[in-house]
């Protein structure tokens, strides 16, 4: 049953202890598993994702089986509905309209002092994508990755995802990668999929930045291959934090909370709310939907370890809070959301009001839904169009300009004991 915390003393600790629910005992037992399993993949290349891949997901593949190919994207069409093709679509034009509206744009400025300076944006070469597929599939976060890199203008965009019970990948994930302007998939998943990416074998091509989220060990090897590639973020799992005063309807309420808590054993679904009377029925109300849930062994995990109601005094006092944990995904369910978002600070989603429920977000709003989570947000932002960005400064000095420097650069050069750096500007100075 989810919980009801009345006694603030407790709040605190209990909302550390669920921000800090992936620090476990066995984090580093695994952190070496993946290190082999990266040195593997660089050194054997194919040889060593085919063998991760029989070990960990029980699929015997080839390495011609790897690549999905052009018949079975053509297939995938056949096998979904027009409907779900249609949600599909809508769903890419929200999505490309709002990240369009994102791309950071080149700047040059020309001084009187005869300096230009400025600013390129330009995008990386080549994108990876990790698509889970363990408990479920995603369309929603091949679009939320793939259409980002499209509107970043990188000119080749490689996915992989693990497949389970046969070598079929989900057709609706298919569709959703051509749709969003995916070239490339392969049949890999795990920390050995993230090695490939990052190192290249013969068949999987090395990129430039992986993205999307997964799995502990996925999530440890994108840590570990930071450096040799970029990483979009360290996601752990999901977690939402509603605040609701009076006026909020439990039932809303609790369907949001589950929402959260249907997606892994690890979710956190965390409620603060002004009115105990509204705490009591959002309990009911989480086991009152909970009865013949189709996930419910998950779900009920989830709500019984890292699931919470806080009755706070305040509205104030949530927001507080709310910015201690630093939600993933942030819902305010009260009277007046806007005046409550000024004392909002840490978030990476925030969902305003009781019609907007965070599931829109996860699909079709527009903003990104892969997004900092485990109190990231304190420091960390969704994923966007900058992500595949990379920016060069462009600097331009006359030789008029460079003389009027050329002492200031004489003098930190030569406190700094780099001498050749005050030579480089006192030859062109006294030429």
């Amino acid at each position: 049953m989810l919980r009801i915390i009345t006694q603030q003393a407790d709040v605190r600790s209990e909302l550390q202890r669920i921000c800090d629910r992936t620090q476990d005992e066995q984090v580093l037992h695994k952190e070496a598993t993946v290190r082999e399993v990266l040195q593997a993949v660089k050194r054997q290349g194919d040889k060593a994702v085919l063998h991760y891949t029989a070990e960990f997901d029980h699929q015997i593949l080839k390495a011609e089986e790897l690549k999905v190919t052009g018949s079975e994207l053509d297939a995938a069409y056949q096998q979904v509905s027009k409907d779900l093709l249609q949600a599909i679509r809508l769903a890419c034009q929200k999505i490309e309209a709002f990240h369009s509206q994102r791309i950071p744009k080149s700047w040059v400025q020309f001084g009187d002092d005869e300096v230009v300076l400025g600013k390129r944006y330009t995008p990386v070469d080549r994108a990876g994508l990790y698509i889970p597929g363990g408990r479920a599939c995603y369309p929603s976060t091949v679009l939320m990755n793939a259409i980002p890199a499209k509107v970043a203008g990188v000119p080749r965009v490689v996915m992989v995802t693990p497949v389970r019970g046969g070598k079929m990948v989900n057709p609706a994930v298919l569709v959703a990668a051509q749709e969003a302007g995916v070239q490339e998939i392969y049949r890999v998943g795990g920390a050995q999929a993230i090695a490939a990416l990052a190192y290249g074998t013969e068949t999987i091509p090395k990129v430039n930045v992986i993205t999307g989220p997964g799995n502990i060990y996925v999530t440890l090897a994108k840590k570990l291959v930071y450096g040799t590639v970029g990483i979009d973020s360290l996601a752990g799992p999901s977690e939402v934090l509603v605040i609701a005063d009076e006026t909020a309807n439990p039932a809303y309420v609790a369907a949001d909370l589950l929402a959260q808590a249907e997606h892994d054993p690890m979710a956190a679904a965390i409620l603060l709310t002004t009115d105990a009377g509204l705490a009591k029925k959002v309990q009911m109300a989480v086991e009152r939907q909970l009865v013949d849930h189709p996930r419910r062994i998950d779900t009920e995990k989830a709500i019984a370890h890292y699931g919470l109601i806080v009755v706070v005094e305040s509205l104030a006092a949530a927001a507080e809070l709310s910015n201690e944990f630093a939600p993933e995904h942030l819902e305010l369910e009260v009277a007046d959301p806007w005046a409550l978002i000024n004392q909002i600070r840490h978030a990476g989603a925030i969902f305003l009001g009781s019609s907007t429920p965070e599931a829109v977000g996860d699909y079709l709003a527009g903003p990104n839904h892969t997004l900092p989570t485990s109190g990231a947000a304190r420091y960390a932002s969704a994923l966007g169009v900058e992500t595949f960005l990379k920016h060069s400064s462009i600097i331009q000095y006359s030789q008029t300009a460079l003389e009027k420097v050329a002492s200031a650069i004489d003098i930190l050069a030569t406190t700094e004991g780099l001498p050749s750096h005050a030579d480089s500007v006192k030859l062109r100075v006294e030429d």
